[in-house]
C-alpha cells in the first residue's frame, strides 16, 4: 500500500519550497504545494479503492525507532475505517485549502514561506491520523502545534499575530503535558505504546467506576485533548488564532489541528469506554465549552472572530457526542464540520479580500449584490451548520443530540438551546455582511476563479454531505449504541434552528434598530459577553502575572541573580582579591625582594631564637 507516500508527498513539497521557494515564481511554488497535496489525495484514494476489506487493520512497520530494556517503539503506519475517513477528510479538504490560498495570497509577501509551513501542517497532521503508536502520534501532534505557531505568527512583523501564535504555542504546551504524562503512564500500567498492544490489553480489564489507572490515563490523555481542540480551560488560544491569513484559518479550525483531539480520544474510545468517570467529564466539559462560547458568539463583530467561536461550540458538540458514547457521530460531525467551516472560514476570507481587508461587520452591508457567489457560498454553510434540514450539519448534530438525550435528558435541551444560539449568531453574521445599506468605505468585488471555485466545492458538500454514509461505514469500528428514534426530539432541535435564524431576521433585517436597543438595556451582560466573560484578563491576573513577576523577582532576581550569580561572582571577587594580594609578592623589584627576604630571614631567626629559649 505504501502508506507512508501520503504524508511525505507534502513533506517533499515543504523541502522543495522552503529551500528553493525564494528562488521560484509564485506559479511554481503554487504548483509544487497544491500539487504535493493534490497527489496524497490522489494516493489515499488508490489505497482506500485497494483496500479489499476493512474488517482488521491494516499496518505498515517501517523499522524500530528505538528500543529501551522491553520497550520497543517502531515507526509504523495503520490504515482501519476511522483513519479512511480522516485521511480523506484532511488530504480533500486541506487541497480545496490550498487551491484558495493561490489566490488569496497572491499579493502577499513570504509567499513561499507561506506555502512551505502549510505543506509542513499537512505532513504532520497526516502522521498524526496514520500513527500506530502514541509516541509516532505524539510527533504529529507535537508537528501541527509547531506549524499553527508558525502559520497564526506568519504576519511576525505585527505584535498582534506574534502574541497570538505565542498564546497558541503556550497553550498547547499545557495540554501536551498531560498527554505526556498519560503515555508515562501508559508505559508503566501496559509497557508499550503501541495500539495493537495497549487497546487489547485495555479490553481485558474490568470497566472502573471510580478513580483507577484507566480514568487516570484517559484524563490525562483528555488534558491534551482539551489543548489541541480548544476545551474549557484551554480553548482560549482558538479565537486569537485568527491573526493568521484566513487559509489558515480554515486548515487549523477544518482540516487538521482542531480536530486531532477529537481524533484521538475517538481513536482511544476501548480506553474511554472503560472509565465512566472520564466519560462523564468529556460529555460535561464538551457540552460546557459549547454553551460558553456560543454566547460569545452572539455580539462579536469580527466575521472570523464569530466563526472561531462557532468552531469552540461544534467542537464542544463533538465532544459531547463522544462523552455519550455515540463516537460515530462525534466522528461524522467532524466530516460535515470540515465541510461548512472550510466554506466560513473562506467565504469569510472572500468578504474580506472584496474589501480590502476589512473585517468588521458593522462596516458591511448589502454586500449580496456585489459578491453574489461568495454571499450563495455562504449561505450555504449557514444554512448547514444552523442544522436546517436536509442539509449536512442537521445529520450530524441530530445524531449527538440523540445520544446526548439517550445518556442524560438535560444535556440533549442544553444542547437544543445552544444549537439555537449557533443559528441566530451565524445568520447575524450573514444578514449584517449581506444585507441592508453598504456601511463601508471599500469598493466590493467579487473574489477570482482560484477562491470561489473552491467555496463552490465545499458549498456542494455542506448542502449534501450529510448524505455520505460516515455512520454506516464507522459503525463496525466503534461499539454499538442502543439508539432512539424520537421524531419529537429532532423537531425540537430543527425547530430551535429556525426560530434562531428568524430572530436573527428580525433583529438585523426587518428591526436593525432593536439589537443595539436591547445591548444598550443589557449593558452590562452585553459587555459581558463582548469581553468574553473577561477570561482572558482572569487567567492574565491568576496565572500569567504571577508566573512572569515570579520568575522575575524569585527564579530572577532572587534565585539567579543573587544566588548562582553571587556565587560566581564572589568566587571571582574573593580570587581578585587574593591574586591583588598576592601581585605584591611578584611586583619585579628587586629591592621589594630583597626587602621581603630580610624580612622573612627575621622572621625565620626569632621564631628558631624562641624556640630554643624554650
Amino acid at each position: 500500500m505504501n502508506l507512508w507516500l501520503i504524508p511525505v508527498l507534502p513533506l517533499i513539497g515543504f523541502a522543495i519550497t522552503g529551500i528553493f521557494g525564494r528562488r521560484l515564481s509564485r506559479t511554481a511554488v503554487s504548483a509544487i504545494a497544491v500539487g504535493s497535496v493534490f497527489l496524497s489525495f490522489v494516493w489515499v484514494l488508490r489505497v482506500l479503492a485497494g483496500m479489499s476489506t476493512f474488517e482488521a487493520p491494516y499496518v505498515e512497520r517501517y523499522f524500530t525507532w528505538f528500543r529501551s530494556g522491553d520497550l520497543s517503539i517502531d515507526v509504523s503506519f495503520g490504515l482501519d475505517r476511522l483513519t479512511a475517513v480522516m485521511l480523506l477528510v484532511v488530504t480533500g479538504v486541506g487541497l480545496l485549502i490550498h487551491l484558495y490560498a493561490t489566490g488569496y495570497m497572491a499579493h502577499e509577501g513570504g509567499y513561499y514561506r507561506f506555502f512551505a509551513f502549510l505543506n509542513l501542517f499537512m505532513f504532520f497532521m497526516l502522521v498524526l491520523v496514520l500513527a500506530n503508536n502514541f509516541l509516532l502520534m505524539f510527533v504529529g501532534w507535537e508537528g501541527v502545534g509547531l506549524c499553527s505557531y508558525l502559520l497564526i505568527g506568519f504576519y511576525f512583523l505585527e505584535k498582534f499575530a506574534t502574541t497570538a501564535g505565542n498564546k497558541a504555542f503556550i497553550v498547547n504546551r499545557i495540554g501536551d503535558f498531560g498527554f505526556s504524562l498519560g503515555m508515562f503512564l501508559m508505559v508503566i500500567t501496559f509497557g508499550s505504546l503501541s495500539f495493537d498492544t495497549v487497546f487489547p490489553a485495555v479490553e481485558k480489564m474490568p470497566p472502573e467506576t471510580g478513580a483507577g489507572i484507566l480514568t487516570a490515563i484517559s484524563l490525562l490523555l483528555f488534558v491534551g485533548a482539551t489543548g489541541k481542540s480548544a476545551q474549557i480551560p484551554l480553548y482560549v488560544w482558538l479565537p486569537d488564532a485568527m491573526a493568521g491569513p484566513t487559509p489558515v484559518s480554515a486548515l487549523i479550525h477544518a482540516a487538521t489541528m482542531v480536530t486531532a483531539g477529537v481524533y484521538m480520544v475517538a481513536r482511544c474510545w476501548t480506553l474511554f469506554t472503560h472509565s465512566q468517570v472520564t466519560m462523564e467529564v468529556v460529555a460535561i466539559i464538551g457540552l460546557a465549552t459549547a454553551v460558553l462560547s456560543a454566547t460569545i458568539g452572539l455580539v462579536q463583530n469580527d466575521i472570523k472572530k464569530v466563526f472561531a467561536y462557532s468552531t469552540v461550540s461544534q467542537l464542544g458538540y463533538m465532544f459531547l457526542g463522544l462523552g455519550s458514547g455515540a463516537f460515530a457521530a462525534g466522528v461524522f460531525h467532524i466530516v460535515t464540520h470540515a465541510f461548512f467551516k472550510a466554506l466560513l472560514f473562506l467565504g469569510a476570507g472572500s468578504v474580506i479580500h472584496a474589501l480590502a481587508g476589512e473585517q468588521d461587520l458593522q462596516r458591511m452591508g448589502g454586500l449580496r449584490k456585489h459578491i453574489p457567489i461568495t454571499f450563495w457560498t455562504l449561505l450555504a454553510a449557514a444554512v448547514a451548520i444552523a442544522g436546517v434540514p436536509p442539509f449536512s450539519g442537521f445529520h450530524s448534530k441530530d445524531a449527538i443530540l440523540i445520544a446526548a438525550h439517550h445518556h442524560a435528558p438535560w444535556m440533549y435541551w442544553v444542547g437544543v438551546a445552544t444549537a439555537a444560539m449557533t443559528a441566530f449568531y451565524v445568520f447575524r453574521a450573514i444578514f449584517l455582511a449581506f444585507f441592508g445599506e453598504y456601511r463601508g468605505t471599500a469598493h466590493p468585488h467579487e473574489s477570482p476563479p482560484a477562491m470561489w471555485a473552491p467555496l463552490a466545492v465545499l458549498a456542494f458538500l455542506s448542502l449534501a454531505g450529510g448524505y455520505i454514509p460516515v455512520l454506516e461505514f464507522l459503525e463496525p469500528v466503534f461499539p454499538h449504541m442502543e439508539e432512539e428514534h424520537d421524531i419529537l426530539l429532532v423537531m425540537f432541535s430543527v425547530m430551535a434552528g429556525l426560530a434562531g435564524i428568524a430572530l436573527a431576521y428580525f433583529m438585523y433585517v426587518l428591526r436593525p434598530g432593536f439589537a443595539g436597543a436591547l445591548a444598550a438595556r443589557f449593558a452590562g451582560a452585553y459587555r459581558l459577553l463582548y469581553n468574553k466573560y473577561f477570561v482572558d484578563e482572569i487567567y492574565a491576573a491568576a496565572i500569567v502575572d504571577p508566573v512572569v513577576q515570579g520568575s522575575r523577582s524569585i527564579l530572577w532576581r532572587g534565585f539567579d541573580v543573587h544566588l548562582i550569580d553571587g556565587i560566581v561572582n564572589g568566587i571571582g571577587h574573593r580570587s581578585h582579591n587574593i591574586g591583588a594580594l598576592m601581585r605584591m609578592w611578584q611586583s619585579g623589584n628587586i629591592r621589594s625582594y630583597a626587602a621581603w627576604v630580610v624580612l622573612g630571614s627575621l622572621i625565620v631567626i626569632i621564631a628558631l631564637g624562641f624556640g630554643g629559649l624554650r
